[in-house]
C-alpha cells in the first residue's frame, strides 16, 4: 500500500474509474450487439430504432474518455453502413 496520501487517492481513484470504464464498455458491447442482430434481421423499424440510440450511446462514452474518438467514429461508421445495406436488402 501506498504511504503518500496523493498516490493513495490516485489508487482510489483508478479503481472508481476502471469499474466506471468495465460498465461502459460492457453497455457498448451489448448495444453493439443488439444492432447487429436488428441488422441482420432485416426489420427496418428495429434498425430505425436502434441506430441513433447506439450512435449516442459511443459518443456518450468518448465525451467521458472511455473510448478513444476515432474508435467511436469507425463503429458507428460501420454499423451505418450495416444497416444501410440491411435496408437496402428488405
Amino acid at each position: 500500500m501506498a504511504n503518500i496520501k496523493s498516490a493513495q487517492k490516485n489508487i482510489r481513484k483508478s479503481a472508481t474509474n476502471a469499474k466506471r470504464n468495465r460498465s461502459v464498455k460492457s453497455r457498448l458491447k451489448t448495444i453493439a450487439k443488439s444492432a447487429k442482430a436488428a441488422c441482420a434481421s432485416g426489420d427496418a423499424a428495429a434498425i430505425a430504432s436502434v441506430t441513433p440510440t447506439c450512435a449516442s450511446v459511443f459518443d456518450k462514452a468518448t465525451k467521458s474518455g472511455v473510448i478513444h474518438p476515432n474508435k467511436a467514429a469507425r463503429m458507428k461508421s460501420r454499423l451505418a453502413k450495416a444497416a444501410n445495406k440491411a435496408k437496402a436488402a428488405a
